[in-house]
């Protein structure tokens, strides 16, 4: 467990994010990279096996409402390939107390984000498997999964209401599922 301290340290120490919403420039073109179900970037049929080259191109990743993905600069833009997310929560910290803890999550992409209103927590269900699908919207449009890993260790933090499971956070409530 975090102190508070270290919560809103991790959310503060982030690089300056590229200012995205102001740029708006016309359709580009297609270019060969596909996010894999697994986080993984390919490029003309190759990992990017960079990790700074990864988080570089996350940086200027948004979706836009024809619900498509674009790698944006101030003079170009790129439609590119997403399988199932773009981003994936791969860790999280929690701080506070325990009447209001907050939740710092990471993505596989180095930033963090504190649950609550600007970033919250959905958990849909598949519906052939009902298996929970965990997700945090993170910003310009993108949504990252939360890994399995993760979500276990939430639910481990969410307390039974009624007939549902949640979760407090960020002055917030998050249902991931029905209590057992």
């Amino acid at each position: 467990m975090a102190s508070l301290d270290s919560i809103q340290a991790l959310l503060k120490d982030q690089r300056g994010v590229p200012p995205i919403s102001d740029w708006h420039p016309e359709l580009s073109g297609d270019i060969d990279i596909v996010i894999k179900a697994d986080g993984r970037w390919i490029h003309e049929g190759g990992e990017i096996k960079r990790h700074e080259l990864v988080k570089l191109f996350a940086s200027i990743l948004r979706r836009e409402q024809d619900g498509h993905y674009y790698l944006v600069t101030p003079v170009e833009k790129w439609r590119l390939q997403v399988e199932d997310f773009p981003l994936m929560i791969v860790d999280f910290e929690v701080g506070g107390g325990a009447d209001s803890p907050r939740i710092a999550v990471k993505t596989n992409v180095d930033t963090w984000f504190e649950l609550g209103s600007e970033h919250p927590l959905c958990v849909d269900t598949q519906a052939d498997s009902k298996e929970p699908i965990p997700s945090v919207l993170t910003r310009h449009g993108l949504v990252a999964k939360v890994n399995r890993a993760c979500f276990y260790r939430l639910v481990e933090l969410a307390e039974p209401v009624a007939e549902s499971l949640v979760l407090h956070a960020g002055n917030s409530v998050f249902v991931l599922g029905a209590s057992s």
